[in-house]
C-alpha cells in the first residue's frame, strides 16, 4: 500500500564524517487514550538504520537498498506500536550506501547526488481514533556518530571512544548538534517494497585461526560469503583493530589483488572498556580475514562471521550420490545468497558489484527454482524497465545503470542493445512466469519485453540477422586471451541471431498468454523470418553452423533454430567437440547455461554427465576441486599451482557459470515444468554420469514436489510426492509416460542392458 507523504527530506547541516545521526524528540498529544497503532515509514539518500527511543525498529539493513533513484527511491514501513512512548525520539542513522558512496571501478561516487538525507514519517492513531504525525523537517537536530568512514568497497571505521547512547533518550544534552534543512525532490519517486529487504541470515564462525609466514593473523570461515565480521573486544583506549577481507590465499597470504582498488577493509578505534564491533555501513566477499591491532591472542571464539542478503525463501533443493556435485550445488547457492543482495549483481568483493544484466539472463531458471525470487526479481524488473523508458527503449548493461554516469570501459563502443544482455528484459520475466505462474506479473514487464524486442527488430541488417553492433557473444570463453574475455570463438551474430530467435518466441508466447493476439502474430511471423534467415546464413547441410565450436551448437540446438538432420547432425557435431576436448569446458556465458541440455535432448546424455563430472581446467568440477565454496567468473580464476589468474578481472564469486544447476534440477533430478507455475510437472529424471541416487525437491505454490530415484542390481526405483493442484507425467527411461496426481507414488523399472 502507497503512502501518501507530508514530511520533508532533510539534510544535515554537517556532513559528520558520513554518517551523522538524525533526532527528532516529541510527546504525544493527549487526552485520546492509549496507542491503538503506530507506522514508522522511512527512507533516505543513502542508508538508514531507524530508531524510536534508543531501540533499533527493524533487523533489516542497507535500507532502502540500490533503486534506479532518479526515478525509483523505495521506503520500509514498520509497526512500531511497541515502541512508542508518552515522551520519545525519533532517530535516523545515516550512511553513504549506494547513494553517495563508491560505485564501478572508476574511483568515484556520489553518482546520484552529494548530500545524505533522511525522511521519515510516524503516523500514530489513538483508541479514540486520533491521529498523529511526526515527520521529518527543520525542527529536527543532526549530529555525530562513531561511524567516521563507511563505503560499501572500502569497508567501515568506527570509532568507540565516540559511541554514545543519549542522543536518543528524551531530554538529551546534544553538544556540537547542528540543524538540518530540507532537500527538494519528487515525492512520485517514492515507491514502497516490492521485493524483500535485506537481513543478516546466519552466522558461521571459524574453522581455523594461524598466523601466515609473513606473521599476519588469518582467519578461515570455511565458506565465501558476503557480510561483515562481529566480534566483542575489549584493550587500551585508542588502540585500532583491523579487519582485512579476501575470497582466497595466494603465497599464503591473503590474496586480495582481485579486489583491485576496493579497500574491504573495517577497524574499529577502541574505547578502553567492552567495545561491540558490527560494521553495518558495508558489506564485503570473503571467506579469509586478516586481522591485526588484536589486544592479546585471537580464538576461534573471538570473531564470527555474519551472512547477509535478500530475504529470500528457499523452494528448491537437490542432492545425489556425488559428493563432488553436491558441492559444485553449494557453491551455486551460496553464489546466489552473495550476489542477491538487493540487486542481483555480477560479484560480491570488488570495485565493481552491479547489476549485469547478462549474469542474471542466465541464471535466471536456475535462481526461480532454488528461492522464491519472484519479489527480488520483480523489484530489479522495475528498474529494468525505468532505465529503458528513459533510453528509447534500450536496456542498458547494468540495472541500476550508474555506467551512464561513470562511462563504460574504452574499449566499449558506444552502449546499444546486446544480445543476452539486453536480453534480460525478456528472458527473466519468462523463467519467473514459468516458475511461478503469475499472470498480473508477466503483464506489469510486458512493455519492457515488447520495448526490447521492437528495438533490436531495428537493428537486423537487411538480411534479418542481428549481425552489426557491439556484442559480448561468448563472453569469458575460456580460450580467449585472459586480458581480453571478448574474444571467443563464437561468432557474434551467430550468438546474437540466436538469442532473438529465442527472445521474439517467448515475447510471442507472452503475448497469447495475456491475450495481446495482434502482438503474438506480429512477432511469431518476425521469428519465423529470423529463424529462416539464421539456416540460410549460418548453417549448411548436416547441421554445421558458422565458426563450428560448442556454443553455436548448444544454442541452435537449446533454442529450436533447427530441424530434422540438421537438428541431429548440430547435436553429433557438439558431441564430438566435446569428445575432441577431453570434455573440457569450451564455452563462456552464452553457451554454458545451454550445453549439456542441447547435448541431452540430441541423443548425447553420456556426453552431457561426462562434460559436467570432468574435474580438469576448464570444467565445472575443477573450482571444486580447488576448494571452491563459491562458483568462480573464470574458470581458472585459481591457475592448478594456487596462484590466481593474471587477468585484471577475476572473481571467486559470479554464479552465471553456476546456471547449469537448471539441467541437474531437470535432468538428474527429474523436474520438468510443463506449465506455468508447475501445475503440470514432467518427472523425468535421466540417470547417467555413474550416479546411484539422486533428490530433489521444489516448493511450489501448490506445494512440494519431489522425487528421490534410486538404481540398484539395474532396477531404478523412483518415490514422487506430488501436491494437491499438480499434474505430473511420469516418464522414466525405456517406459511408457504415466500421469498421477496428488499423494505419494512409487515406481520400478528394470533398466535396459546395452
Amino acid at each position: 500500500m502507497t503512502h501518501d507523504w507530508t514530511a520533508d527530506l532533510i539534510a544535515p547541516d554537517q556532513d559528520f564524517g558520513g554518517a551523522p545521526l538524525l533526532r527528532k524528540e516529541f510527546t504525544l498529544d493527549g487526552g485520546h487514550g492509549s496507542v491503538a497503532e503506530a507506522t514508522l515509514h522511512v527512507t533516505a539518500h543513502g542508508i538508514v538504520e531507524p530508531t524510536l527511543n534508543g531501540a533499533t525498529v527493524s533487523d533489516e539493513v542497507l535500507t532502502p537498498g540500490w533503486s534506479s533513484y532518479e526515478w525509483r527511491l523505495r521506503y520500509r514501513s514498520y509497526d512500531v506500536s511497541d515502541l512508542v512512548a508518552q515522551t520519545s525520539v525519533l532517530g535516523l542513522a545515516l550512511g553513504n550506501g549506494w547513494f553517495r558512496g563508491r560505485l564501478g571501478w572508476s574511483g568515484e561516487g556520489a553518482f546520484y547526488g552529494s548530500e545524505l538525507a533522511g525522511l521519515a514519517e510516524l503516523y500514530v492513531v489513538f483508541a479514540d481514533g486520533h491521529r498523529q504525525v511526526v515527520g521529518t523537517d527543520t525542527t529536527w537536530q543532526a549530529g555525530p556518530s562513531d561511524t567516521v568512514a563507511n563505503d560499501l568497497y572500502d569497508g567501515q571505521t568506527i570509532d568507540a571512544r565516540l559511541a554514545a547512547t543519549e542522543w536518543a533518550a528524551p531530554g538529551a544534552a546534544l553538544p556540537g548538534w547542528v540543524g538540518v534543512h530540507t532537500v527538494e525532490h519528487d515525492v512520485a519517486r517514492l515507491q514502497p517494497y516490492v521485493g524483500p529487504p535485506v537481513r543478516r541470515q546466519e552466522v558461521l564462525r571459524p574453522v581455523r585461526v594461524w598466523t601466515s609466514p609473513a606473521g599476519a593473523t588469518l582467519v578461515d570461515f570455511g565458506q565465501n560469503l558476503v557480510g561483515w565480521v562481529r566480534f566483542t573486544v575489549q584493550g587500551p583506549a585508542g588502540t585500532e583493530v583491523t579487519v582485512r577481507h579476501a575470497e582466497v590465499l595466494e603465497h599464503d597470504e591473503l590474496g586480495t589483488r582481485p579486489l583491485r582498488s576496493a579497500r574491504a577493509t573495517d577497524r574499529i578505534i577502541l574505547s578502553g572498556g567492552v567495545d561491540s564491533f558490527e560494521p553495518t555501513k558495508t558489506f564485503h566477499g570473503f571467506r579469509y580475514a586478516e586481522v591485526s591491532g588484536w589486544p592479546g591472542a585471537l580464538t576461534a571464539d573471538s570473531i564470527e562471521a555474519v551472512v547477509v542478503h535478500s530475504d529470500l525463501r528457499r523452494t528448491g533443493t537437490f542432492e545425489c550420490s556425488d559428493q563432488l556435485l553436491n558441492q559444485l550445488h553449494d557453491n551455486v547457492v551460496w553464489g546466489l545468497k552473495g550476489n542477491f543482495l538487493d540487486v542481483p549483481t555480477d560479484c560480491p568483493q570488488r570495485d565493481e558489484r552491479l547489476g549485469w544484466t547478462g549474469d542474471i539472463a542466465a541464471f535466471a531458471p536456475s535462481a526461480a527454482y532454488l528461492y522464491d525470487v519472484s519479489g527480488f526479481l520483480g523489484s530489479w524488473l522495475v528498474d529494468v524497465d525505468l532505465e529503458q523508458r528513459h533510453a528509447d527503449g534500450l536496456v542498458p548493461f547494468v540495472v541500476p545503470d550508474v555506467l551512464k554516469y561513470m562511462g563504460v570501459p574504452e574499449d566499449f563502443p558506444d552502449p546499444d542493445s546486446t544480445a543476452i544482455w539486453s536480453d534480460a528484459a525478456v528472458w527473466v520475466p519468462w523463467a519467473l512466469w514459468e516458475a511461478y505462474g503469475d499472470r498480473e506479473a508477466l503483464a506489469r514487464h510486458y512493455p519492457a519485453m515488447t520495448a526490447h524486442t521492437r528495438r533490436v527488430e531495428g537493428l537486423l541488417s537487411d538480411t534479418d540477422l542481428w549481425d552489426t553492433g557491439f556484442q559480448f557473444g561468448d563472453w569469458l570463453d575460456p580460450q580467449a586471451p585472459p586480458d581480453d574475455p571478448i574474444k571467443a570463438k563464437a561468432d557474434s551474430g551467430v550468438v546474437a541471431t540466436a538469442c532473438y530467435y529465442r527472445t521474439l518466441r517467448q515475447v510471442s508466447a507472452a503475448a497469447e498468454v495475456l491475450g495481446e493476439t495482434d502482438d503474438a502474430g506480429y512477432f511469431a511471423a518476425l521469428a519465423d523470418r529470423v529463424r529462416s534467415a539464421f539456416g540460410k546464413h549460418y548453417v549448411t547441410d548436416g547441421g554445421r553452423i558458422t565458426s563450428d565450436c560448442a556454443t553455436v551448437y548448444a544454442l541452435a540446438i537449446a533454442f529450436d533454430l533447427l530441424d530434422g538432420a540438421d537438428r541431429q547432425g548440430a547435436g553429433d557435431r557438439l558431441a564430438e567437440l566435446a569428445r575432441a576436448n577431453g570434455y573440457r569446458i569450451s564455452t563462456g556465458f552464452a553457451g554454458t547455461p545451454f550445453v549439456t541440455g542441447a547435448l541431452s535432448a540430441t541423443g548425447h546424455l553420456d556426453d552431457a554427465y561426462r562434460l559436467l563430472l570432468e574435474r580438469e581446467c576448464p570444467s565445472w568440477l575443477y573450482p571444486v576441486t580447488m576448494g571452491a565454496t563459491t562458483v568462480w567468473e573464470r574458470w581458472d580464476s585459481m591457475l592448478p599451482d594456487g596462484t590466481i589468474n593474471p587477468g585484471e578481472m577475476t572473481s571467486f564469486n559470479h554464479y552465471a557459470l553456476g546456471a547449469v544447476a537448471d539441467w541437474m534440477h531437470r535432468t538428474i533430478g527429474g523436474i520438468v515444468p510443463l506449465a506455468p507455475g508447475y501445475d503440470r510437472v514432467a518427472i523425468a529424471p535421466q540417470p547417467g554420469g555413474g550416479l546411484s541416487w539422486a533428490k530433489a525437491s521444489l516448493r511450489t505454490r501448490r506445494g512440494l514436489i519431489a522425487t528421490h530415484w534410486s538404481i540398484d542390481d539395474e532396477t531404478m526405483t523412483l518415490h514422487l510426492e506430488v501436491p494437491a493442484g499438480v499434474t505430473a507425467v511420469v516418464r522414466l527411461p525405456g517406459g511408457q509416460d504415466e500421469e498421477v496426481g496428488e499423494g505419494r507414488h512409487d515406481f520400478s523399472r528394470r533398466r535396459e542392458t546395452p
